[in-house]
């Protein structure tokens, strides 16, 4: 129930709105100054309504009392007659987040409210996560509350002052290097320097050089004596991005290194102890690598002491509206354009959509649909096409999967059982998708995905699936 408080002297106007609005919104009347700040001060109210046309106050008065709702964290709807509307549209762009005619259209007052409601709470929560990480045992910049994100920071808190290795494994964009800064910034290491490395980025002739630095005339074109990665970390942390992407004769090196505690530079002898903590990560199946003769076993054990697994984005959707105002808030100061919030229908796509590239991806999404946004609040025409294109919600029909065998490698073995699993928990659930991937333990989004995979596999086809409709 959203608690609305009512700032007006017409007591006709409370059982009205009181009775118009309905049992999902609560009504609170006063008929003062005093009353209404003690509405904000106490927490007793959601969202505000200042009726600007009904008060016995100067118009001056009246607007004073309006910029002080302004200025709490309470949302202001002002009300107004056709008179005031200037004004009313002055307020609104001091910082209220609406204005209403009065009378008011009800439907819209509900859309106005439910709006300021929702993102009065993002605020909210986005305060309390940003608060817990600036607290002692926070995960640094890590946003997220769901369950696989709580796994993370567990993880991130159990290994901070433990010198083991740590390998951190997930899908590109995930925030790999932001979960090995916060292994660094809240262990003891936090004041010395931390190092990112992007192994693939490097190209195999430079990359020993680059790690372990060099020596005067070491090699041709070298200039003068160069400390590498390893020396740069210190006594910090040296943190080794796609560490899969290393040739076998560079994983034979980092071994040594990992075993001996010492390297020396190209062209010299002299050894120089290991002090920097080391973290790697990878977006590959290591395992599969090693497996295939493309990654050192003795060297995947040797890096996989402590595995911390980022989530995907589309496995954790419940984390997406407080990832999306963080870089709505962010961006909209960088490039210092006013922004309130997220209109629900543009939420609803945002969470629906599968994000094969991350939360790097929605980072992105967020930054152009800012650009774009013509007013204060981002709409779902100002997503990016192929947003707009993933309309899960406009998906209607199930998939009958009969007696379908999957064929193939052992991948596509398992994900069509994947497929299967999900087009028949739908069918089980009377083609209600959330009871479906509740049933499933996985996010809705990712049950849309299963089954726009089932649509368009022409496997599936030849088995004879087909759709049906659901009531």
């Amino acid at each position: 129930m959203i608690r609305i408080g009512l700032y007006s002297e017409d007591r006709t106007l409370h059982p009205l709105l009181s009775s118009a609005l309905g049992k999902d919104f609560q009504v609170l009347l006063e008929s003062d100054g005093e009353g209404m700040d003690s509405l904000i001060s106490t927490g007793e109210c959601d969202v505000m309504i200042l009726d600007l046309s009904s008060h016995r106050d100067s118009l001056q008065e009246r607007i004073e009392c309006s910029r002080r709702l302004i200025a709490s964290s309470v949302p202001a709807i002002l009300m107004a007659d056709d008179g005031l509307r200037s004004t009313a549209f002055e307020l609104v762009r001091t910082g209220a987040f609406g204005y209403c005619r009065r009378p008011p259209s009800i439907r819209d007052l509900k859309t106005m409210l439910t709006r300021a409601y929702e993102n009065s709470s993002l605020k909210q929560q986005l305060h309390t996560v940003q608060k817990r990480m600036e607290e002692p045992g926070s995960c640094d910049q890590i946003l997220g509350s769901s369950p696989g994100m709580q796994r993370v920071f567990q993880l991130v808190r159990s290994v901070t002052n433990l010198n083991a290795s740590v390998l951190i494994t997930g899908e590109s964009g995930t925030g790999k290097e932001l979960i090995a800064r916060a292994i660094h910034n809240l262990g003891a290491r936090a004041s010395k320097p931390f190092v990112a490395v992007s192994c693939g980025a490097i190209p195999e002739t430079l990359i020993e050089a680059e790690l372990f630095g060099h020596e005067k005339g070491a090699f041709t074109g070298t200039v003068g004596a160069r400390e590498g990665y390893f020396e740069q970390a210190a006594d910090g942390t040296l943190f080794l991005d796609e560490i899969g992407d290393l040739s076998l004769y560079t994983q034979v090196k980092l071994l040594r290194v990992l075993q001996q505690m010492e390297f020396s530079r190209l062209g010299s002898n002299r050894l120089i102890p290991l002090r920097a903590r080391l973290i790697f990560a990878t977006h590959q199946d290591l395992a599969k690598l090693v497996a295939e003769g493309k990654f050192r076993q003795d060297l995947y054990y040797r890096i996989n002491v402590m595995r911390i697994e980022a989530p995907p984005l589309q496995d954790r959707p419940e984390d997406i509206p407080v990832i999306a105002q963080h870089f709505l808030e962010h961006y909209a100061q960088l490039f210092q354009k006013p922004m309130e919030g997220i209109e629900p229908e543009a939420m609803e796509m945002l969470q629906g959509y599968p994000w094969p590239g991350n939360v790097r991806e929605l980072e992105n999404v967020m930054q152009r649909a800012i650009i774009l946004a013509p007013g204060r609040a981002v709409r779902a025409e100002d997503l990016s096409l192929n947003l707009q294109d993933e309309d899960v919600s406009a998906y209607d029909g199930v998939v009958d999967i009969g007696d379908y065998q999957p064929a193939g490698s052992f991948e596509r073995q398992l994900r069509d059982y994947k497929i299967k699993l999900a087009v028949a928990a739908v069918r089980e659930n009377n083609g209600n998708k959330t009871l479906a991937a509740r049933s499933l333990c996985i996010s809705r989004a990712y049950l849309h995905r299963l089954i726009r995979l089932a649509e368009a596999d022409p496997l599936f086809a030849e088995q004879g699936l087909r759709e049906s409709a659901t009531a």
